[in-house]
């Protein structure tokens, strides 16, 4: 599992959820399989991104959507972003 943890300028929390918001929106509309992704959103304009996308990730990257998304986010957060792989070690009805 990917995980990617930024910080987003101030001001700039609320236009950031719009963007994942949207790629949320076309996973729904196009289902890929084997596709897991989450996005959590802290008060202090943090947000932590899991993804576990089979390969390189290209099921989610190729999205239109997430596109647009990353075209931008240097815009809207503070320096770079925190990546890693992660497992899990405990999860109770949370993840599937």
């Amino acid at each position: 599992m990917r995980v990617i943890r930024y910080t987003t300028n101030p001001g700039q929390a609320d236009a950031n959820a719009e963007f994942v918001t949207a790629v949320f929106r076309e996973l729904a509309a196009k289902t890929p399989d084997e596709v897991r992704y989450a996005v959590l959103r802290f008060e202090d304009g943090t947000f932590l991104h899991l993804a576990d996308v089979p390969g390189d990730g290209e099921r989610l990257t190729e999205l239109a959507s997430f596109q647009a998304f990353v075209t931008t986010v240097d815009e809207r957060r503070t320096g770079e972003p925190a990546r890693g792989e992660a497992t899990i070690v405990g999860n109770y009805r949370m993840l599937a």
